[in-house]
């Protein structure tokens, strides 16, 4: 076959995928979920088979302890932060008042006593420089507030959070049982698909996918757990309000690099500054949770457990979150970190094949 028809049929696929992933958006969620944690999985039950199980109890095993576990938080867990998030949504427009107020008089207290000779100098009056501050803060934080809350609404409406959390928890688990039973097999059926000339390559992307895709999962999967753990804990111990909350949000946001640690850094900041005002310490002991969260983080777990060779740059990272979010939904945004895994990879191999071409090194193509 001509390398044009391949291009093309390739091309094909892709775009039929692309579609289907479109127009199923709204139920896949609970299959790409149970997609990922088969894979991640898998590994799990070879060890229970090489210990003496065989496959359907491997599978049995990792799939009740996984139900147990998720059951065992969401009883833990969901009263405690269902409480702080009613509680939080309904003080949020307090706190940025408050904030708004705090900032407005401490500005206007630095501007008249360190610089309202400059200011008159310049012709300004400091009530009027004042009066200005005020109303660009307020006009900062008002849109702030608003941008929060239609980022809280659109999370709920985009894909109705609450039913596909029910649906992710009843049907993951038994599409996750099924995936895990059948896995080698699957993986067999894959291999004998692709041509004989193609498999040494082909096997060879498909390693770098699995070394990038399994080395960011389970190690970011732990970091996340960890830095859940130290900023829920941390922040709820020193007594700053709604803690938990922000803790456990700052942990599972740290999926995506550095949102995490800043979305621990603002939220704690703007509680305890509120909260803790005029006094400093509660701001101070809660930077010093989130800066020592944020140390532990980049100097030794995300090195130990994730590593520098996965080669998923937070940008990239980033952008494939949005992307396929909008494109695909909730499970577009299940599917992101994968899709950059594989496409990552699959540049780095197509940039090797092009700087060892002919092309790269100004061969005559051609020799005719």
């Amino acid at each position: 076959m001509r390398i044009e028809w391949q291009v093309a049929f390739w091309l094909l696929m892709l775009v039929l995928a692309s579609l289907g992933l479109y127009m199923f958006a709204s139920v896949l969620a609970p299959f790409v979920a149970a997609l990922i944690l088969g894979y991640v999985l898998d590994p799990v039950a070879d060890r229970l088979q090489k210990l003496g199980l065989n496959r359907l109890s491997a599978t049995l095993v990792i799939v009740a302890g996984f139900v147990v576990v998720l059951t065992i938080v969401l009883l833990v867990l969901a009263p405690v932060l269902g409480r702080q998030v009613v509680g939080f949504a309904e003080s949020l427009p307090v706190y940025a008042a408050r904030l708004q107020t705090l900032s407005t008089e401490q500005a206007a207290d630095l501007l008249q006593k360190y610089g309202g000779d400059w200011l008159q100098k310049f012709g300004v009056d400091g009530a009027s420089a004042t009066e200005t501050i005020q109303k660009s803060l307020g006009n900062f934080v008002g849109q702030g507030v608003q941008w929060a809350g239609n980022f809280l609404k659109s999370i709920w409406s985009g894909g109705q959070a609450l039913v596909g959390i029910v649906t992710l928890t009843v049907i993951t688990p038994v599409v996750t049982f099924y995936l895990l039973l059948d896995w080698d097999e699957m993986i067999a059926v894959l291999r004998s698909l692709v041509p004989p000339r193609h498999r040494a390559t082909v096997i060879e992307i498909a390693g770098d996918i699995d070394r990038a895709l399994s080395g960011f999962l389970r190690g970011q999967s732990l970091v996340c757990l960890f830095l859940g753990l130290w900023y829920g804990v941390g922040l709820s111990m020193i007594g700053l309000n709604f803690g938990f909350l922000i803790g456990t949000s700052a942990g599972l946001l740290s999926f995506i690099p550095y949102v995490g640690s800043l979305t621990a850094l603002v939220f704690s900041a703007v509680v305890a500054i509120v909260q803790g005002w005029p006094g400093v310490g509660l701001f101070g002991e809660a930077m010093a949770v989130v800066v020592v969260g944020q140390f532990l983080e980049g100097n030794f777990l995300t090195p130990k457990l994730v590593g520098e060779s996965v080669g998923l740059h937070p940008v990239w990272l980033i952008f494939a979150l949005l992307a396929f979010g909008s494109l695909f939904g909730f499970a577009g945004m299940i599917l992101a970190v994968p899709a950059a895994a594989a496409a990552g990879v699959l540049v780095r191999f197509a940039a090797r094949r092009y700087k060892q071409s002919a092309l790269f090194h100004g061969m005559d193509l051609d020799p005719t």
